[in-house]
């Protein structure tokens, strides 16, 4: 019984690499290209990212939002600001009519200037929809993101099958686990690096597996949310102010249009609310008729998942809700950071490393493991050959 189970799990472990090989090497490829992307965009654009700090005032997002439309550019859909007096604005655009959307463009917070186009944007975007959803029409809407979402399944039964495979006689012995044997030639040192390398990065790509289905299936997430996560409060709403401290009014004109005055007014609520208990912020502008500008306040210059969160009224500037993340439970704060677990960013620089590394194994495993199976398949050939020499008349 037991050799039977083995063999079973030895044919679904080799059926699931063989046919998702392909794909775990090209997600475990562009994930590790993506590793220290916010590090190589502020190396290869420190010229576009950061200004002279000055004593002037620095002019309001609408100015700078003006001052860009009046040079034609497209319609903004948010604005980033910092509260650092070096860092420069970033603009994000709408997208286009093919769902498309521009590169973003960074301008001088002082004068308007606009400084340019971040130089290696568009290329990381582009990985990142390789990465996610295979390039496949429909992004996270098509086909691509099920196929993902499936292989990163399969490799969750490759990691339970591999390590009940690599049980070894004494389980209790470091050398056997960790050692690979590189005095080996051939099949024995491909089945070496397949296993022992694969108990190395094991934990990492139970992580990996464990949030990249975050962003695969609605019902992954909306069970994480519901295991991790407090039932939605049925507290009174936040009685809405407008910045100036007076009630804003319940009721608007046009309460489905977005306003004029889109970004001053939710900015003067956020320093208001939050005075300089933040680095950056990044405010969105309503979509699909919402009256409300979404804000991510970050709480360190490195943008992670440590932010507050809010929906400020477009036309009052009165916060409409906040979510602050002092008052996240420990769950809910590792919801608002499965990037950064999913990257190794949450152990900061040496984590990233290590995932980058791990990910980079990828290709390894996905060729040990065919020149195992191509191995397999000779020396069955071979094996068969002999027996019909041995029986006489076949």
């Amino acid at each position: 019984m037991r050799a039977a189970v083995k063999a079973t799990l030895f044919q679904l472990h080799s059926i699931v690499g063989l046919v998702l090989g392909v794909v775990l090497m090209l997600i475990g490829v562009t994930g590790a290209v993506m590793s220290f992307e916010d590090e190589i965009l502020a190396g290869l654009n420190a010229g576009v990212m950061h200004v002279e700090p000055r004593t002037a005032s620095r002019l309001a997002p609408d100015e700078l939002v003006a001052r860009l439309q009046a040079e034609s550019y497209g319609p903004v859909a948010s604005i980033t600001l910092s509260r650092d007096p070096a860092a420069a604005v970033r603009i994000r655009f709408a997208r286009n009519e093919d769902r498309s959307r521009p590169s973003s463009l960074y301008v001088d917070p002082y004068d308007g200037r606009v400084l340019g186009h971040p130089v290696g944007e568009e290329f990381f975007a582009t990985v990142l929809k390789l990465h996610r959803w295979l390039l496949l029409p429909g992004d996270g809407k098509g086909y691509g993101r099920l196929i993902t979402g499936i292989t990163a399944i399969g490799l969750l039964a490759m990691l339970i099958t591999g390590l009940v495979l690599r049980w070894p006689h004494r389980p209790g012995s470091l050398k056997i686990w960790l050692k690979p044997n590189l005095r080996l030639h051939g099949r024995g040192l491909h089945r070496s690096l397949h296993s022992v390398v694969g108990t190395w990065v094991m934990l990492i790509y139970l992580v990996m597996v464990l949030t990249g289905l975050w962003w695969s299936f609605d019902w992954y997430r909306a069970g994480a949310i519901w295991l991790f996560a407090r039932a939605p409060a049925a507290a009174e709403p936040i009685k809405a102010r407008a910045p100036g401290g007076k009630m804003a009014r319940t009721e608007r004109p046009n309460a489905g249009a977005a306003p004029a005055a889109q970004f001053d007014r939710a900015w003067a609520s956020l320093l208001q609310d939050r005075g300089e208990n933040f680095a950056s912020a990044r405010l969105t502008l309503p979509s699909g008729g919402e009256p409300t500008i979404r804000v991510r306040a970050w709480l360190t210059e490195a943008a992670d998942g440590r932010r507050d969160e809010f929906k400020i009224d477009a036309a009052t500037g009165a916060i409409v809700s906040r979510e602050l993340y002092a008052d996240k439970t420990t769950g809910e704060r590792m919801l608002s950071r499965v990037l950064d677990i999913h990257r190794g960013n949450i152990l900061g620089v040496p984590g990233k490393l290590l995932f980058m590394l791990a990910a980079l194994s990828m290709p390894l495993f996905g060729i040990t493991g065919l020149l195992l199976y191509l191995s397999r398949r000779r020396h069955k050939r071979m094996a068969a050959a002999a027996m019909t020499r041995l029986v006489p008349g076949e």
